[in-house]
């Protein structure tokens, strides 16, 4: 990659990071992505695709292949801790802080290196997905005739990985990513004065007991060779300090990497609540909302994203899956493709994923622009 599209790639990167749009909201970003795109010589651009999503095809050749390659748009409701960083966010409360500025950034990139390549044939689709971080987003766009719409025989998409040297391209054997589910415990009592506790049923005890049972679920139910999370997040509950409560809500997450643990977490948070009940004489239901399936490579496609990686960077197979989610695994029960991690160095210092302090690294652009835009001519050229 040429310096002058190194030095273009970054300025857009940082435009992306100074004016972030959170999920659901990130109609100025798609905007900036389709102008960017034309600007490239891309033609053919779909905007609004389940949202604000953006899908852009690129064809070459007679060749009667097809590849996508996806990057997400959308920022986090968190706000961000640097004062000084020049490109820092201007929006309150809202920040880049898992990389989807860098993400995005790096499939513009590979949408200019497809274009000034001669040397490929088929269609390439460049998918700009919003709602990523739990709203939905890759659902939507599928329901809104994605792979209908725009017909992909496989594809390929990434995610930068603090703690992993920069440029660094990991490529599981297995599951890359974990399965997430929202979770919710509601204990209804019986209100009343707190200096009368035997008329009333505090579910302020229940939810109590109700915490630390939770967390036996994973650690006394749970084969210690498999790998699950839960965790309670969110409480609410309580009016007045003289008033034992009417109700609590314990809300929470749990991640699981077999389908068979993620049921099991399941029965274990409706026990919990079942008892609960009968213990402490109150109301308890247990709910688990819909989420993200695991995100596990398909492997011919995860052998052609090595392939791919190895032709412009290092390539590590050695890294176990991460307990954290993405929605990338809807794409993958559609048609078959992969997922990698590229890194984006030391994690110290608050650069981790969802810390006020993140920042995506520039020095990673070439090299996901690269991986991205290999992959697709990998994919157009496979028997």
């Amino acid at each position: 990659m040429d310096a002058q599209l190194i030095e273009t790639l970054t300025q857009w990167r940082r435009h992306l990071h100074a004016n972030p749009g959170v999920t659901h909201e990130e109609g100025p970003t798609a905007a900036f992505v389709a102008q960017r795109l034309r600007e490239l010589g891309v033609e053919e651009i779909e905007t609004g695709i389940g949202g604000h999503g953006v899908v852009a095809t690129i064809r070459r050749g007679g060749g009667n292949r097809s590849v996508g390659l996806r990057a997400d748009m959308d920022a986090l409701p968190i706000q961000e801790a640097s004062t000084t960083l020049p490109y820092r966010s201007t929006v309150p409360g809202v920040m880049h802080a898992c990389g989807h500025d860098g993400h995005t950034t790096a499939l513009l990139g590979a949408a200019a290196l497809l274009l000034a390549d001669n040397n490929w044939s088929g269609t390439v689709r460049l998918v700009f997905q919003p709602a990523e971080e739990g709203g939905g987003g890759a659902r939507a766009m599928i329901e809104d005739g994605l792979f209908r719409r725009f017909p992909m025989d496989r594809i390929f998409g990434w995610h930068n990985w603090p703690g992993l040297d920069v440029g660094t391209v990991a490529v599981h054997e297995g599951p890359v990513m974990a399965a997430g589910r929202r979770f919710q415990i509601i204990i209804e009592g019986h209100a009343g004065h707190a200096a009368l506790p035997h008329l009333t049923h505090d579910p302020i005890v229940a939810a109590g007991h109700a915490i630390v049972a939770c967390q036996s679920i994973v650690s006394r139910n749970l084969d210690p060779l498999d790998s699950a999370v839960v965790s309670l997040t969110k409480i609410e509950g309580g009016e007045a300090w003289n008033q034992i409560a009417a109700g609590v809500a314990i809300r929470g997450s749990m991640r699981f990497l077999r389908d068979e643990t993620g049921e099991m977490i399941r029965e274990g948070l409706e026990r919990i609540a079942r008892g609960i009940s009968e213990t402490f004489q109150v109301k308890a239901t247990a709910e688990v909302l819909s989420g993200v399936e695991v995100t596990a490579n398909h492997p011919a496609e995860r052998d052609l994203a090595a392939a791919a990686a190895g032709a412009v960077t290092t390539v590590r197979r050695d890294l176990p899956a991460a307990m954290t989610g993405e929605d990338f695994s809807e794409f993958l029960r559609e048609v078959p493709g992969a997922f990698v991690w590229i890194g984006n160095g030391p994690s110290e210092g608050g650069r981790e994923l969802h810390h006020p302090n993140y920042d995506f690294e520039d020095r990673v652009l070439p090299t996901a622009s690269g991986f991205l835009a290999e992959a697709a001519r990998r994919a157009l050229s496979a028997e």
